[in-house]
């Protein structure tokens, strides 16, 4: 029941090798859900790591008006993929463009790959063979961003159009990285 994608290893969370504040806030990464079928994915520039309720978790933040949105809603897993500068610019795309219109992975070259017989994960979810790193996640919760909790005023500023964010905490259920960059790594 073991079928990770070629190239790549898994490692649990707490020998992971990343610096969120790069990986996420400066390089990006795509948010993807659904299954083999059915998927979408989207940019994000907005998320983290972290541990809470017991458990190492991924959280990730999704406007109501993106495409993705609606597999966040109907799946019960989603991944992060992570990827080398070469591959910004594939980025640059699955985040202005939306896959209600375009076929992100015939535009940019990225190539799906299936997620769901990989040892301890529970559920379906699509990764690319592209990434240097995929970490998947089950949905533990989801909760809207609101206005009228927000602690600081120049965090209304980020919204001008009012247009929120959902948000998405999943339990790591395993660490995809590839086998020749953990090489280079150590």
């Amino acid at each position: 029941m073991n079928k990770i994608p070629e190239g790549f290893v898994s490692i649990s969370p707490d020998k992971s090798i990343i610096n969120p504040f790069t990986a996420i806030g400066e390089d990006w990464f795509l948010v993807t859900a659904g299954d083999e079928n059915s998927w979408n994915t989207m940019t994000a520039a907005w998320g983290g790591l972290g541990f809470l309720w017991n458990k190492p978790v991924t959280y990730a933040f999704v406007r109501y008006s993106r495409y993705t949105y609606e597999f966040m809603e109907q799946n019960s897993h989603f991944t992060f993929s992570f990827f080398g500068s070469e591959w910004k610019k594939a980025l640059n795309y699955c985040g202005t463009h939306s896959g209600r219109d375009t076929d992100k992975a015939a535009e940019t070259g990225l190539v799906p790959v299936t997620l769901d017989q990989i040892e301890n994960v529970t559920g379906p979810s699509v990764g690319f063979a592209q990434a240097i790193r995929i970490i998947i996640s089950k949905k533990l919760y989801s909760g809207e961003i609101s206005p009228e909790d927000f602690a600081s005023m120049e965090i209304h500023d980020l919204y001008p159009k009012k247009d929120y964010h959902r948000m998405y905490i999943g339990s790591i259920e395993a660490i995809l990285v590839k086998e020749e960059w953990l090489q280079k790594q150590n």
